[in-house]
């Protein structure tokens, strides 16, 4: 139970990779770890498999000085998401302030919109926004997971337990 008492939110949208939510979010529980699932609203929301995932509390409730970490699962929600300045504010408070961010698949969509990647940023996710990544001056990276500073990057399903692992490494290391 390494992270026993920290809060981590995962931010969720109609149509997140369910997988990518459900798997990090139980092994970030199975550490001990308070996680809330944010959402633009309260209504429950169905993943790109067809799961259910109610949210616990709205993305502008969350205050990034009471977050320890934030983790941006893929699937269609992150385009979603990055439209909204409450997310993307959030993204780069928590980034400003070097606190753990999971980016793994097409969260790095969020990444992008929230301006958090530098210049020769080494990146990964799933191939569909490689380009995207790359135009924004990262340095895509073919790895199912590393970290990269404060950001945890993963790529796509099949990667989860990598990612996992690099999630869990960083955030018991802060």
């Amino acid at each position: 139970m390494r992270l026993q008492g920290k809060k981590i939110a995962v931010l969720v949208a109609e149509g997140v990779e369910d997988y990518e939510y459900f798997v990090p979010m139980m092994r970030l529980q199975e550490e001990g770890a308070q996680v809330l699932t944010a959402s633009l609203d309260l209504k429950s929301i169905k993943g790109k498999n067809g799961l259910t995932i109610t949210p616990d509390t709205l993305i502008e409730s969350l205050n990034a000085n009471e977050l320890f970490a934030l983790v941006i699962p893929g699937g269609w929600a992150p385009d979603k998401l990055r439209r909204y300045d409450a997310v993307k504010n959030l993204v780069r408070k928590m980034n400003d302030a070097n606190k753990i961010i999971g980016i793994i698949c097409h969260g790095g969509s969020t990444a992008i919109s929230a301006g958090i990647i530098k210049q020769g940023q080494h990146v990964t996710g799933s191939t569909g926004i490689k380009d995207d990544l790359v135009n924004v001056g990262g340095v895509w990276v073919d790895e199912p997971a590393f970290r990269e500073g404060n950001q945890v990057w993963g790529r796509v399903v099949a990667d989860i337990p990598d990612f996992n692992r690099e999630l869990v490494k960083a955030l018991v290391e802060k």
